[in-house]
């Protein structure tokens, strides 16, 4: 099978994607209907990513128009938005081996999508429409097995890999550059008020299925192995692993959440954090 084509790196997220979108269309003619309605028909990264949003979450009570216009408002406002979204797509090709180009996570990959609309239901939020705000959560979920709260932070130049099962409190804080796979959770005990769920530093990693919980902070580049329970902070530099979390490992990978290094120390330190 044909390979599209290779942009290099130094251009920029758009026109890479556009690129890649010329050579599908060159690879697939029975694609170049969609390339060309998603990607090829618009001048910018904001008209594709509003389109693209659009037409994912658009559904019978709130149709796809008007959650285009809704994005295309934020991005107005907050032209932040569209950057975090291009740093999002920069992060999915540094850490993705299975990417081909950027066609794949900007068309099919849950994370990225679930991440570009929670950033509009964030937007919506912070203006304090928190109804429409909760509609666009909804839809996230049911269609992409993520649960982000609308009021949660989150930074620019995530990879939320697979995507399935994550989910986001709504007091979470998550800094740029971190990773995440799947059934990742970032909740609350279930007793606490009020500010309740996890602060994760710059360049964290985490691994399939841990759970972090409580108001804790997890340090800048900090790694939390697969199938962890976290419920102490974790200092920067560390890793934890195991069901409750252990320290095995300070320092470790300078920039665990970039090189998506899921590797554990040899030595296992006896203290639970």
């Amino acid at each position: 099978m044909p390979k599209l084509e290779v942009v290099a790196e130094t251009v920029g997220p758009w026109r890479r994607l556009r690129a890649s979108a010329e050579a599908a269309t060159r690879e697939e003619p029975q694609l170049a209907s969609q390339m060309n309605s998603v990607i090829l028909s618009h001048d910018g990264m904001a008209g594709a990513l509003s389109y693209q949003v659009a037409r994912k979450l658009g559904d019978d009570e709130l149709g796809a128009m008007s959650v285009r216009e809704i994005c295309l408002s934020a991005y107005a406002a907050d032209p932040a938005i569209v950057e975090a979204a291009e740093a999002d797509l920069q992060a999915v090709a540094e850490r993705d081996p299975a990417i081909r180009s950027l066609l794949q996570p900007f068309l099919y990959f849950k994370g990225f999508q679930a991440l570009q609309g929670w950033r509009i239901a964030h937007w919506l939020w912070e203006q304090g429409r928190e109804t429409l705000a909760f509609h666009f959560q909804s839809r996230i979920s049911e269609l992409f097995q993520l649960d982000i709260h609308p009021g949660a932070r989150m930074g620019k130049g995530l990879f939320l890999d697979h995507g399935t099962g994550i989910v986001i409190g709504e007091t979470a804080v998550v800094d740029d550059e971190v990773s995440m796979l799947h059934g990742v959770t970032l909740g609350g005990t279930g007793a606490e008020r009020g500010d309740r769920h996890p602060k994760i530093g710059r360049g964290v990693l985490l691994g399939a299925g841990a759970k972090v919980l409580g108001n804790i902070v997890i340090g800048d580049y900090a790694k939390v192995a697969s199938g962890s329970v976290v419920l102490k902070a974790v200092p920067s530099g560390c890793t934890v692993a195991g069901v409750p979390a252990r320290l095995v490992n300070c320092p470790t990978n300078a920039e665990p959440a970039r090189t998506m290094d899921h590797t554990l120390a040899d030595v296992v330190y006896d203290f639970v954090i």
